[in-house]
């Protein structure tokens, strides 16, 4: 089999209220779509959302010269060719890029072996336990709205909910989580993500103030980068980190690991370096007997999580988040009765674009 022909497409819509987390705010959603066809037929897609309202895909063009005549399904021979740091960078645009041709080369992978991806990858369950990420800031959103959108999704059956904090100050955004656990009660797991707003000792504060509040887990309290200060603020409290969804390749995650700080890991497939480096992450945190909770993008993270005997929990973004997601593949990703989500049941990854829904959209 012959790689022919990779194209890329950028969709973007604006959402109907601008969302804001501890450090950013979205006024757009969109969707980045790798193409990848071949000469026995087959066609594979990766896909990735916008990056600060822009086009994360955009180096595709330049790596896809190193693809076009290659077989698909030399995965590791082609990851390496992809990815040369001193020519392309080790982080940023151009890992994502990395990200959507191994994910439509793994999506390539699977549907030539007749099998649904998670299968392929392992298949250590066929549904994975859910939360909905939320809790966003928002014009005119005070604690009565937020304590209805985290009660309405938790009464959706899910393990639990995440919310935002950092952008207010610690007595405000302690208030916020003290209501939201008040909303959904005891029994629902409650993640809290500062999206690296605070300093360490800001993030110690908070979290001393939050404590009570039986938290499942503290994501990306500082700076991706400042592993120093999680390992301060994880001596200081019984409330678990989170982080990762910022960390590229492997060596990123060794890195994390290696600070003994975060028992939670969240890496992002779509940005990370695909499928291919995802789960080299995921048997680095299997021999640490660590956590994964996938970040970010459903359409791979479902197939990830079934795959991956650590995954806990997968996040699901609801049409708060974005009103058109479940509208933009050919496959609707929902949750289960028991509060699960399970992957498509398909050769591939299960999703492929739907342009009668994309194409008014469009910007490349």
């Amino acid at each position: 089999m012959k790689i022919t022909d990779i194209k890329h497409e950028y969709f973007r819509w604006p959402r109907s209220v601008p969302l804001t987390n501890g450090t950013l705010t979205y006024t757009h959603c969109g969707l980045s779509v790798v193409t990848i066809r071949t000469d026995e037929g087959i066609t594979g897609y990766g896909f990735s959302g916008p990056v600060l309202n822009k086009d994360p895909f955009l180096m595709v063009g330049e790596l896809s010269d190193r693809l076009l005549g290659e077989d698909p399904l030399d995965h590791e021979r082609l990851w390496k060719k992809l990815y040369v740091p001193k020519l392309v960078g080790r982080r940023g645009m151009s890992t994502r890029a990395i990200s959507g041709l191994d994910i439509a080369l793994w999506d390539i992978k699977a549907k030539a072996a007749g099998m649904p991806l998670y299968k392929l990858l392992g298949a250590a369950r066929d549904r994975v336990p859910a939360y909905i990420a939320g809790g966003y800031y928002g014009p005119g959103k005070g604690i009565p709205e937020l304590q209805k959108e985290m009660e309405g999704y938790a009464a959706q059956g899910v393990a639990g909910v995440k919310m935002k904090v950092g952008a207010l100050p610690v007595e405000e955004d302690a208030a916020r989580v003290k209501a939201v656990r008040e909303a959904i009660g005891p029994d629902k797991i409650l993640m809290l993500d500062a999206n690296c707003a605070y300093r360490y000792h800001e993030a110690i504060r908070f979290a001393r103030r939050v404590e009570e509040y039986d938290i499942y887990c503290l994501e990306e309290p500082v700076a991706p980068d400042d592993y120093d200060g999680m390992k301060k603020i994880a001596a200081m409290t019984s409330i678990p980190l989170a982080a990762g969804e910022n960390e590229y390749t492997k060596y990123g995650f060794r890195d994390l690991i290696l600070t003994h700080a975060v028992p939670i890991l969240n890496p992002a497939p779509f940005l990370t370096g695909g499928v291919t480096e995802t789960m080299k992450m995921a048997a680095f945190a299997q021999a640490f007997d660590l956590e994964i909770a996938p970040h970010g993008d459903q359409t791979i993270n479902v197939s990830i999580g079934a795959a991956v005997p650590n995954v806990s929990y997968v996040e699901y973004y609801p049409k708060e988040y974005d009103a058109l997601w479940n509208e933009i593949f050919d496959y609707r990703l929902t949750i289960n009765s028991d509060g699960t989500m399970s992957p498509p049941d398909r050769p591939g990854m299960g999703f492929a674009p739907n342009y009668e829904v994309l194409n008014p959209h469009r910007v490349l």
